[in-house]
């Protein structure tokens, strides 16, 4: 298994979400481009970490996937999932390094706005103690909102992922500020509470900056726009450029 001990030694890690190459291989049903050798090469770049969402429909990644990743990923692991029960004990079994517990819809394209830990508190709850029971340190992918902030603490996470969509689909400059504000906000909120932050969602080369900049984020996921690079440049290189970016933004 990968090894976990250094997660809270880094500034500001950036985890490298490889499920679109997953993708490209599902479109074709072949065994290539593999998600195990992006990862690879995502590290030479300098990742501190790789995402994948084991979605229950696996549209893209597969349970082989992961377990190959969690056998030669050198950093750690971040296995997004739903909380819902066959994923969960898969997850209990494999021990990722981190787990984040994300919304999940059949009919979108990418996960839409962040989870309603509110809504069905006692289910959360019982995921986030199942999952931290394995050992698996867990996260709450949430909007930036002071209420789901709060949820999250009381759900027992030990971090939260602020979802970045709004901020990253903002129409205009006013309305950019105005969305990292709340996620500034969000931040800081969580960080007295007790909790890790971790932020992702749209977040691209042009926009990622101001999110990395945020005192309180030890983590940032960021899978499209890094696989999308990755096509032109390569995944080495794509991931070397936004690891640059982050190390700029945090001084």
């Amino acid at each position: 298994m990968a090894n976990t001990s250094f997660l809270h030694l880094i500034d500001c890690r950036l985890c490298v979400n490889i499920d679109h190459v997953a993708t490209v291989r599902q479109a074709r049903g072949t065994d290539e481009p593999d998600p195990v050798r992006a990862a690879v090469l995502a590290e030479l770049g300098g990742a501190n970490g790789i995402t994948v969402h084991l979605r229950e429909d696996r549209r893209h990644i597969q349970d082989r996937d992961v377990e190959l990743l969690l056998n030669t990923v050198r950093t750690f692991v971040n296995l997004e999932l739903a909380a819902e029960d066959e994923v969960i004990s898969l997850a209990e079994s494999w021990k990722p390094g981190q787990a984040t517990l994300v919304p999940e819809k059949r009919e979108e394209l990418t996960t839409e706005g962040g989870l309603d830990v509110s809504a069905d508190p006692v289910r959360i709850a019982d995921a986030v103690a199942r999952l931290q029971g394995a050992g698996i340190r867990t996260s709450l992918f949430i909007d930036p909102d002071p209420a789901a902030v709060d949820a999250s603490v009381e759900a027992g996470a030990a971090a939260i992922e602020l979802h970045t969509g709004e901020y990253a689909n903002a129409p205009h400059q006013a309305s950019a500020d105005h969305e990292l504000a709340r996620l500034e906000d969000a931040a800081t909120r969580a960080a007295e509470a007790g909790l890790g932050v971790h932020a992702g969602h749209g977040l691209t080369y042009e926009n990622v900056r101001p999110v990395a900049a945020i005192v309180e984020c030890e983590e940032l996921n960021i899978g499209h726009s890094i696989v999308s690079r990755a096509v032109l440049v390569g995944m080495e290189r794509a991931v070397l450029e936004m690891s640059a970016l982050v190390r700029e933004a945090r001084g």
